[in-house]
């Protein structure tokens, strides 16, 4: 299958190319690599440069012929989005609108959305939390994420595009920005590496549910591969671990004991967050393979190798 990746270039996008590419597909990219890296893209994958919003997407469309598109490309900074919910709109909810329009015209029949299932559920009275508890985003991002996922169920009803929502839990993993206000895994492995004090927002007894990023690629795989699959999706691993207790992990799998103190919360950010993935496991047949501290090693091999003089 000729499979179109808006965000290739990313974490989690390079990661879903290089399984479509391992199990047989053809891969073209789409980034404007505002925070995607060219070394990310999967070798073999075609890369074009152009923004999700821009009328350079339908070029992409009229020369590639994509049979399914996986939409990653996002604006994904729970942080910018309340600084600036105007470019968050712009980017998940237009740029998505933008993306279906290409799907529309090429008759593509076939996409699969990468969601949140943190944002989107803000704070939940069921933990883990399933897809249909009513979804209440405290955050412009939650809230555009959520209007894309809409926006996709729209186009089913109009056009029979088939799609599916898949609503990632917290992804970490090699490939990550440690540098960005997203990601804690990241942040806190690279820093451990570089032997820097962490900050850790509010009092860290926040709570996420964190997913490895190959088990991630391998759920959307799997969600590409079964045409039946439409909806929203979650995909995590129902443990909730809190930020002070994901730093214990990581020292104690780094063997080093780091340097943190505590700072403000982040506006926007809920208070616990875990998923019930139990759906994924009836609808895709899939279930997360890597354990937190497996993945954490892997996190900070990476890191280690990519602080190399």
């Amino acid at each position: 299958m000729r499979v179109l990746v808006t965000g290739g270039a990313g974490f989690i996008g390079s990661h879903v190319g290089d399984r479509l590419v391992a199990a047989g597909h053809a891969v073209v990219v789409v980034d404007d690599l505002s925070t995607g890296r060219k070394g990310f893209v999967t070798p073999g994958a075609k890369l074009h440069v152009a923004d999700i919003r821009s009328p350079d997407l339908a070029k992409v469309f009229n020369a590639e012929s994509p049979e399914a598109v996986i939409h990653l490309a996002a604006q994904a900074e729970v942080r910018r989005s309340v600084e600036d919910p105007a470019l968050d709109a712009a980017i998940n909810v237009g740029g998505m609108l933008n993306l279906l329009l290409c799907c529309q015209r090429a008759k593509v029949p076939r996409v699969v959305y990468a969601a949140t299932g943190g944002a989107v559920y803000g704070e939940t009275t069921t933990l883990p939390t399933p897809e249909d508890h009513p979804a209440r985003p405290a955050s412009p991002y939650g809230i555009s994420k959520l209007i894309a996922e809409h926006y996709l169920r729209c186009w089913e009803a109009l056009y029979g595009l088939r799609g599916v929502a898949l609503r990632y839990a917290n992804v970490f993993g090699p490939r990550q920005n440690p540098l960005g206000e997203a990601g804690v895994v990241a942040i806190f492995a690279h820093r451990i590496v570089r032997g820097e004090p962490i900050t850790i927002n509010g009092d860290g007894e926040q709570t996420r549910d964190y997913v490895y990023v190959e088990d991630v690629a391998e759920a959307t795989l799997r969600a590409l591969e079964r045409p039946d699959a439409s909806g929203a999706v979650n995909i995590g691993t129902g443990i909730e671990t809190s930020v002070n207790a994901l730093l214990r992990r990581l020292e104690a799998v780094a063997g080093v004991k780091a340097v943190a103190r505590h700072g403000p919360p982040k506006p926007g950010e809920q208070r616990r967050s875990v998923l019930d993935a139990s759906l994924a496991k009836r609808l895709l047949g899939w279930t997360p393979r890597v354990t937190l501290d497996e993945g954490l090693r892997h996190t900070l091999a990476y890191f280690k190798r990519e602080t190399r003089p």
